[in-house]
């Protein structure tokens, strides 16, 4: 793959990110709160409608990836991934698609929504880590990674703070993202802790 196609990826991405983050700043300044959940975001419908007021949508696909995502998606290793497990589906009018998922804060914690990004709609390559990403949104309006882990004995989940570090986002996309895993996370802290540089 051409390096050129790689940053026209990043590039679509961070676009998105950016939207995103500032719909979520002004969102808690627009409700007079300190969190998003305060602000309102403690739905699926507020989820939808979140999404609804604050990035311009061409194409609603509701509750069905198709034809919003493509049919299929593979991680880096060839593995295929699933991109049909989320709550509502959207193409922008910049051509990515997202689909977005609510997240309780009594199974989730600090995790709002967790949201697809394909950053050139069901166009190709359709692989997770170069065009397919999964950015987290937590209650205090930061944007990173998924934010916990399986324990090693299986009994719950290890929790860390975020923003996450440069080590840590390191570690998943190593076991995660580029790892012959089922698991979808850590591509997108790579991004992030190589400055918008797709480097892999």
């Amino acid at each position: 793959m051409q390096n050129y196609q790689r940053q026209s990826y990043v590039t679509q991405l961070h676009k998105v990110y950016n939207e995103l983050s500032q719909a979520s700043i002004k969102y808690m300044t627009d409700n007079n709160a300190i969190n998003l959940r305060e602000a309102g975001l403690n739905s699926v419908d507020a989820s939808v409608d979140f999404i609804k007021e604050n990035f311009k949508i061409v194409q609603d696909c509701g509750t069905d990836a198709v034809p919003c995502f493509a049919d299929s998606y593979k991680k880096l290793s060839g593995l295929s991934v699933t991109a049909n497990d989320h709550e509502r589906y959207f193409v922008l009018a910049n051509g990515a698609s997202i689909a977005t998922t609510f997240r309780s804060q009594k199974t989730y914690g600090d995790m709002v929504l967790d949201i697809f990004v394909d950053s050139n709609g069901k166009k190709g390559p359709n692989i997770l880590g170069r065009d397919f990403f999964i950015m987290y949104v937590y209650n205090n309006g930061v944007i990173d990674d998924i934010n916990f882990e399986e324990k090693a004995d299986g009994d719950g989940l290890d929790i860390t703070v975020v923003p996450l570090s440069s080590d840590y986002r390191e570690r998943m996309f190593t076991t995660y993202c580029k790892g012959n895993t089922n698991h979808r996370r850590g591509c997108f802290g790579k991004i992030l802790n190589d400055n918008w540089q797709m480097n892999y």
